[in-house]
């Protein structure tokens, strides 16, 4: 019987004297309620029996989902939802005990307003059309600023994406009347270059005819002079004159209409 109480004495003194600290996880040694100095990394960890406890933490990757609001440079209202990826720091999980506690701590009492204050630095710099069009900058400058603000309390920020991004109803009909003008816009632009080119298109033809007309006239004219030409020759001839007239006549289509001379007395030969 007293060997078995004292089995079980030295049982209960052997597990409170050793803790354990699997993968993934960092330990506080505590002794009478005071956070040791040194974290306890993987392994086997003596600990004092009965006086002290071990705190364990949870340093894998976790993620929280933080909403936050701010004002645009042109003091519109903006709202985000964004997923944090994050770790504890091993080496500074006794200060976060200190500081903080728990994790659930250090999620509503560091990360989620420091997420807040970093949206609100990268929102103010641009106006809420830029932080729409520009996502990729505006999250670009909220994680420099996140990074920056949590490094300081041992949180590794892994990466942040941007959940959700919403904008006031105001802003929504202004960007629906914005793009309605748009294209009206380019239809009124589309329009007048139609109308431009149709217009274009009636001077060509109208120059067209201009030149088809000028070489109708010119044609005519020279045509008319041959006609003068022939009458005067006929004129003379009737009026007795010794020699007979030469008579110009116009050559046939297959000679190209080059004009030719001839006596009328050799038609009469």
């Amino acid at each position: 019987m007293f060997i078995s109480i004292v089995a079980v004495i030295v049982g209960i003194l052997a597990s409170s004297s050793f803790v354990i600290i699997n993968p993934g996880q960092t330990g506080v040694l505590s002794i009478l309620g005071k956070a040791q100095d040194g974290p306890l990394l993987e392994g086997i960890h003596v600990k004092p029996p009965f006086i002290s406890r071990v705190d364990i933490y949870d340093v894998t990757v976790q993620k929280f989902e933080v909403p936050a609001q701010s004002s645009t440079k042109d003091l519109q209202n903006l709202s985000a939802s964004f997923a944090i990826n994050f770790r504890l720091d091993p080496i500074q999980v006794v200060n976060i005990r200190r500081t903080q506690g728990t994790l659930q701590n250090v999620v509503s009492k560091i990360i989620a307003p420091q997420t807040q204050e970093s949206f609100k630095i990268a929102a103010a710099r641009r106006t809420v059309e830029e932080a729409i069009t520009q996502r990729s900058e505006l999250k670009k400058d909220f994680d420099i600023a996140l990074n920056s603000r949590l490094e300081k309390y041992g949180i590794i920020v892994l990466d942040t994406s941007v959940v959700d991004l919403n904008f006031s109803p105001e802003f929504a009909r202004a960007v629906e009347e914005k793009q309605i003008a748009e294209q009206r816009a380019r239809r009124a632009v589309y329009i007048a270059q139609e109308a431009e080119q149709e217009a274009q298109a009636e001077v060509n033809r109208a120059k067209g005819r201009a030149e088809a007309q000028r070489l109708l006239a010119e044609t005519l004219k020279a045509q008319g002079g041959d006609l003068v030409l022939q009458k005067e020759a006929i004129e003379a001839w009737r009026e007795g004159g010794a020699q007979m007239p030469k008579v110009l006549v116009m050559g046939s289509e297959s000679s190209a209409s080059v004009p030719f001379l001839f006596n009328v007395g050799d038609l009469q030969d």
